[in-house]
């Protein structure tokens, strides 16, 4: 074969890898755009709210949204509980999970009805510190209570952990507050998702061990 027969074919297959890229970036944005239009509540065992910022012990506009919503299944008796969660960053005083349940207990939820969990900054160690609680309990099934966006990621780590989990966003916070801000959070989640499959799914699916 000769140079330029061996340069076409290489060509050839660099365009296919990044075709294929291309394909496999759009499908998963499309995918988690789907995933962000669905909201499934059905009786659960727990409601488990992700854990976002706090300023000072009050939740940041992003988490109260998500905190608000959370009021609004245990209303609709969509679980007997909800479980917070999430840690602090270094010189925080406190964790985003006691300052939900804090805010939750001033929302008309009883204490006893919460959990906090203060451990996680992000979403995989947080999830992994709600999967030993459920563990401990006896529990099973969730409801994801996240952005429209973190749905699909949040939702796929948890079932990798054993939880049966489905997903009610919250649709009234700033991740959902123009166009231009959803196309951001799409990109970062389609980034972040890939990551998760490319990195942590099949060898702590596989090996069990979280």
């Amino acid at each position: 074969m000769t140079p330029f027969a061996w340069f076409r074919w290489a060509r050839r297959i660099v365009l296919a890898i990044v075709a294929f890229v291309v394909i496999v970036v759009f499908y998963v944005a499309a995918h988690i755009w789907w995933v962000a239009r669905e909201d499934q509540h059905p009786r659960s065992d727990a409601i488990v709210v992700l854990g976002a910022s706090q300023y000072n012990g009050t939740p940041s506009p992003v988490f109260a949204a998500r905190l608000d919503h959370a009021v609004t299944l245990y209303d609709e008796h969509v679980a007997p509980h909800i479980v917070t969660v999430g840690g602090k960053e270094p010189g925080d005083v406190y964790t985003e999970a006691g300052s939900g349940k804090t805010y939750l207990v001033a929302h008309g939820v009883p204490r006893s009805a919460i959990i906090a969990v203060p451990v996680g900054r992000d979403t995989l160690s947080s999830l992994r510190a709600v999967d030993l609680q459920f563990k401990a309990h006896h529990w099973t099934s969730a409801v994801l209570v996240t952005d429209p966006w973190h749905c699909l990621r949040s939702r796929t780590m948890a079932r990798y952990l054993g939880i049966k989990a489905d997903t009610s966003p919250e649709r009234t916070g700033p991740a959902v507050a123009s166009r231009s801000v959803e196309v951001r959070y799409i990109a970062r989640e389609t980034e972040a998702y890939i990551y998760f499959e490319i990195f942590h799914n099949d060898d702590e699916h596989s090996a069990g061990v979280i």
